[in-house]
């Protein structure tokens, strides 16, 4: 039987719009510090140590940490995309599985104003051109940032085949453009009206700017330990379980089906969801809280579907109902998400972990979700990978909520059906 992990300790800097005075070994090593002082550990507790980053030359890892302390412990660092920060994290999570009893994982990122770049390395092949090539097979290549694309095609298949409207993907920007003014870590804290949303530049598709998250500067990281290391630490009171995370890439029917959605993730985000579901006993109807990949407000509503909040097909009306948001069926991206709070990639998905500890500690402020005590987390990259992860308040069986029986499923199952025939 795998060993149970907890977040212990979570920091992040905030996020900054691009070409700051501060470089990525700054940024990383406030975001690490604060961890730790979250935590109440030193460094020199840290077994070994998981970076992000997507930018950068190798052993950037090393020289963000060696500002902390130099004490031989291994450090791997990764690049998955937009999944990067969350790819930190699984593997860390694993490493704490293994055996491993106090992990750190990092992720930061120093990026370039204006639409990411189609390759950053124009001399060699593009990881996505597969991808893209599927795209064109269905679609033609318009003048407009290929991620924007990939994401608006995805949206202009959904409103073909379910109806969905412009305004409902305008709506999930004004709740996340709403929710980071409340996020003193959020790139953009202003709100917008929903006219201001929709008549913002049109980037592609239904999508305009305000729908669009930015690139930014910064990061974050977290403090992962085992059951033995919290009790030897006394951290009971800060620890969140991670109860369950996979770590999923495409399948083949992204290639052999003419679907837009499937290039947009949504099959791997599925996938990854329905594992983590079956490995945790945890149902789609008993998370309270959700930080969600919406690096476009479209991605948002599909990824509603992909992760069983409510039916395929019926994301629009889910939106309609407000069953997205404080006072519905689930909170999704109380942070203010992508949209709101920024994209520095590496630093995303440990961003979002942070975010979710700070919710089940009840440890959010103005943005906090009533009673929260399931979160679930997904960070996804074009090309393809992401990670759903599953949260839950709590260190021993008095502060943490029991999985349900067989009984409480039934009845859940019934108020689902309930939910389902209103949407």
């Amino acid at each position: 039987m795998c060993s149970k992990v907890y977040a212990v300790g979570v920091g992040m800097t905030e996020f900054v719009k691009p070409n700051s005075l501060r470089d990525y070994p700054e940024f990383g090593k406030e975001a690490v510090e604060k961890a730790l002082t979250d935590a109440g550990v030193t460094y020199d507790v840290i077994e070994q140590a998981v970076c992000g980053y997507v930018y950068g030359n190798s052993a950037c890892g090393q020289r963000v940490l060696y500002q902390v302390g130099m004490t031989g412990v291994p450090v791997h660092n990764v690049n998955n995309h937009g999944a990067t920060g969350g790819t930190a994290l699984h593997f860390a999570h694993r490493l704490v599985q293994a055996g491993a009893h106090v992990v750190l994982a990092l992720g930061f990122e120093k990026m370039t104003a204006g639409a990411l770049p189609a390759t950053a390395y124009p001399d060699r092949t593009y990881p996505a051109d597969i991808h893209i090539k599927k795209m064109l097979e269905i679609v033609k290549l318009e003048k407009a940032p290929i991620a924007a694309q990939c994401f608006g095609n995805a949206a202009k298949e959904h409103m073909e085949k379910y109806g969905t409207t412009e305004a409902q993907f305008a709506k999930i920007a004004v709740k996340n453009h709403r929710n980071g003014s409340a996020n003193p870590y959020a790139l953009n804290r202003n709100v917008y009206t929903l006219e201001e949303i929709l008549n913002s530049k049109r980037v592609f598709g239904p999508l305009t700017k305000l729908q669009c998250c930015a690139n930014c500067d910064g990061a974050a990281a977290v403090v992962l330990m085992s059951e033995q290391a919290v009790a030897r630490h006394n951290l009971a009171s800060k620890a969140v379980e991670i109860v369950g995370i996979a770590l999923a890439t495409d399948t083949n029917a992204v290639f052999t089906d003419t679907t837009r959605l499937r290039i947009a993730g949504y099959d791997m985000t599925a996938l990854a969801a329905d594992q983590v579901y079956k490995t945790t006993g945890v149902s789609p109807r008993e998370v309270d809280v959700v930080e969600l990949h919406d690096c476009f407000s479209s991605n948002e509503l599909i990824t509603y579907e992909a992760l069983r909040l409510c039916e395929e097909g019926k994301g629009g009306a889910f939106v309609d109902a407000g069953l997205n948001t404080y006072g519905g069926q689930v909170v999704v991206n109380p942070s203010g998400g992508l949209l709101a709070k920024g994209n520095p990639i590496g630093a995303t998905g440990l961003a979002q972990c942070a975010e979710l500890v700070w919710q089940l500690r009840g440890e959010a402020g103005a943005r906090q979700v009533s009673n929260a005590r399931i979160g679930l987390q997904h960070n996804l990259g074009l090309g393809g990978a992401v990670v759903v992860a599953i949260y839950r308040k709590g260190f021993d069986n008095k502060n943490q909520r029991d999985f349900p029986s067989s009984h409480q499923k039934f009845k859940m199952a019934a108020k689902d059906g309930k939910i389902r025939a209103k949407i």
